[in-house]
Formats: C-alpha cells, structure tokens, sequence
C-alpha cells in the first residue's frame, strides 16, 4: 500500500535531522501516511485518520489527549455547524427560490445567464458556507432544469466561478475560517478576519468573477446562446413555490441573525463557530430542522473527527519543531539562491497550487500544507497579513483544477454534463486566467491597502 510504504520510507529511510527527536520524525511519518491516504483514499477518510490516530497513541508517539487536542477547535465546529444550515437551507427550498430569482431577472441567453447565477453564488455565499452545498443542492439542480444545449456551458463556468467567489467572503467556504484560525494561531493579528478578508479580496475578485463567463463562454462556447425560455421555466417554479412563508420565512430570520453576527460578531464578543451555534439553535427551538436531522448529517460528523485529528497532528509537528526544521531549511536553501521574499512568495504560491493535483480536499490541503507554506513565507520576508490572506485566497482557486479536486468539483462532474478532460482543461486555462488577475490586479490592490 503506498501510503503506508510512503510513511515507512519517511522513518526508515530518511535520516532523522539532529535537531529532532525521533518521536518527532516517528510523528512526520505518521502524518505523511495519513495525508497520503487522504490523497489516495484506501479507505474512508475518517476511518483512515481513525486507524492514523489509534497507531499514533499506541507507538505513545502523541497521548490520546494530544491526538484529539484539536476536537474542541471552533473552526472544526464552525464546518460542522455550517452543514446543518445547509441541510436546513435545501430543505425549506429558499436556496433555490433565490437561484431561481435570478434566473427569471437574467436569463434570456445564456452568457446573461451565467452571469446570473453567479450573483446568485455571491449572495448564497454568506448563508450558504459550503460550496459543495452551494452545488449540490441550489445549482446543480437548477442548471439541470434548464435547456440541454446550455447544461455543459452552465455547469463549467459555474464550477470555476464559484471557485473564485469562494475567495471573495471568508465565510463563502469552511476552508477560509480554518485558514485563518491557523494564521491567528501562528500570530498575525487581524483587526476583524470577515473584513479585513473582505477588503483584501474584492477587487481581484469580483474581476476574476466577471471574468470567468466571458472566458470560458470565448474558448468553449455553449451550444445555444439564446435561452429565451429559462425566465418563463423559473418563473413558473416560482409560482409553483408561492410567496415565502413558514419555514423558509424562519430560514431567512434565523440566516440574517446568523450572517449579521459574522460580520459584527468581534465587537460583540461572539466568534464565528458560536453565532452559528445561536443561529442553528434558533432553527432547532423554530422547528426548521430537528437534531434528528442533524444527526443524519454523517459528513458532517466524519469531518469532526478526520479533521481534528489531521489538524491535531499538523499543530504537534509545529510543537515538536518538524515544521520550523523544515521552514528553516526551505528558507535557508532560498537565502543561498539569494532570492527576495517577492520571489520567493510567487515561487511558493506556485508550488502550493500545483501539489493540489495530489489532493481530492481543500480543507485536507489547508491542514497539510497552509501552515507549512505560511512559515517559509514569513521565514523569507513575505508581509504576514500579506501571506496569510493570499495563501486562503490560493486554497479556493484551485477547486476546480481536476474532477476530484473538491466536494464541488465532484458534483459538478458527476452532473454527467461536464467530460473529465474538458474540466481538466478549464481548470487549467483558468487557472492561468486567475493568476494574471491576482498576480497584477491583487497585487497592486494590495500595495494600495499597504499590505506589502
């Protein structure tokens, strides 16, 4: 089995640094064979990190209390939580009234159209922190609805769209609230994480959103541009709706309540994993979910351990000095190169996009790598807030580089209307599409803002 031969070679094979301890590179191997497992799935992720932890507390290389140390982490909760309202949001139908919404106001061809539906991604975005959620449950279904000729077109540069709206709100996708609770941890100080992401991210991204249609409408057009008929099919799945009222009423309350004290919660002492907690709760006590359902959420609750247990393991490499060793070594090799951290900074981002095609998650990607990566930039000079924000930024535009990329990319594919090597395709071109934007635009935005 490669990931256990990988974490062998790792202990075995490779020579122990002097200035780690053996139950440190004992650890190292352990984690390389977990994330590999990731990578390669021989088994379900939670049973894999399950077997990973069990080894890691029986070889007494972390205790049990080290192992699950992370199981209290708010941002782990905030993931958990944040699926229960997604399960509530496709459940009361509001996501796909507001889908809807927009399909009727800008669907008359099909260019309008994706247009359409990617404002509609950017307002679901901060309710709906989930882009897998956000695919399977509001898009994929409503694209399905829609001409035939159109479906292939919709569903690509809805894919890779969303990708980049992901980038645009720190609540847009679990993974940017796990990036920065890694940051905070690492000691960069964020006066309000919602805006300071926000300010950070608009211009690039709502260029790269505008972008994306248009791009991909040029190089892999539809088969139909008009669509006359899309308004007058949403329009009357409107009616069919009817008027919002009952639960889909207490959806919109409860949501509001919940968004509003993302935004405002610092000034009020609430953090983001406790104002989804209230606003959840608010949803239980109104009967728009029960705890029931809560329970049927089995991803959910597969991510809370699989997830504190990789970022349990990823914290005790930094604790035990593997991560430092190798940031130190990274750095040094770079300072030899005699490099300047501008470089150095393009290099890395560079490497962090590419190792994705070795990931089928982002959030399993942000645990291995981010903090890793975010201690080379920093060790080479790299402006914190600077590293820490483009670093989440890079997390989200590589969702759509292969089919198996993320939950979302998935969806996407096994739609049926998107072939693997077209998707592979656009992934590619518009990653290249998205580098220029942030590498130029994003760059000199953020020497406006003084980030750098």
């Amino acid at each position: 089995m490669f990931s256990v031969a990988l974490g062998l070679a790792v202990y075995f094979v490779v020579p122990c640094p002097a200035d780690l301890t053996r139950e440190a590179w004992r650890l190292l191997a352990i984690f390389c064979t977990t994330v590999a497992g990731l990578v390669v799935k021989p088994a379900p992720v939670g049973m894999w990190c399950f077997m990973s932890l069990t080894f890691t507390v029986m070889t007494k290389t972390l205790t049990f209390e080290q192992g699950l140390a992370s199981l209290t982490n708010q941002v782990i909760w905030l993931i958990v939580v944040a699926s229960f309202f997604a399960r509530a949001f496709i459940k009361t139908g509001f996501g796909d009234r507001l889908g809807l919404l927009f399909v009727r106001a800008f669907g008359s061809d099909t260019l309008k159209l994706a247009y359409g539906l990617q404002t509609a991604e950017a307002f679901l975005s901060p309710a709906m922190p989930s882009t897998t959620a956000r695919a399977a449950g509001v898009f994929v279904p409503i694209v399905n609805s829609l001409d035939d000729r159109t479906k292939t077109y919709l569903m690509s540069q809805q894919l890779q769209g969303g990708n980049v709206t992901s980038c645009l709100l720190v609540s847009a996708a679990a993974q940017n609230f796990l990036c920065m609770q890694i940051a905070t941890g690492m000691g960069i100080p964020f006066t309000n994480p919602f805006m300071d992401w926000l300010v950070a991210s608009s211009v690039p991204s709502i260029l790269g959103i505008l972008a994306t249609p248009i791009v991909i409408y040029l190089i892999d057009p539809p088969g139909v541009k008009e669509t006359p008929e899309a308004p007058i099919i949403a329009a009357k799945k409107l009616e069919e709706l009817g008027p919002i009222r009952g639960n889909e009423l207490k959806m919109v309350g409860g949501l509001a309540i919940t968004v509003f004290m993302w935004i405002f919660g610092t000034k009020i002492g609430v953090s983001p994993a406790l104002a989804a907690m209230i606003g959840f709760s608010l949803l239980m006590i109104m009967n728009v979910i029960s705890w029931d359902e809560a329970l049927e959420q089995k991803g959910a609750w597969d991510t809370l351990l699989w997830f504190s247990v990789l970022i349990s393991m990823s914290g005790q490499l930094n604790t035990m000095g593997v991560v430092p060793h190798f940031a130190n070594a990274v750095s040094s090799s770079l300072a030899a190169m005699d490099m300047g951290w501008m470089q150095v900074f393009a290099l890395l981002h560079g490497v962090y996009f590419i190792m994705h095609y070795f990931f089928a998650s982002q959030s399993a990607h942000v645990g291995a790598l981010y903090p890793a990566f975010l201690s080379m930039m920093l060790a080479s000079g790299t402006p914190p807030m600077l590293a820490a924000l483009t670093l989440g930024f890079n997390t989200n535009l590589f969702g759509g580089l292969t089919h198996y990329a993320s939950g979302q990319a998935a969806c996407y594919f096994s739609s049926g209307h998107v072939p693997m090597s077209l998707l592979w395709k656009q992934g590619a071109y518009m990653s290249v599409v998205n580098l220029l934007i942030y590498s130029t635009v994003g760059m000199a935005w953020w020497k406006m803002l003084g980030l750098w």
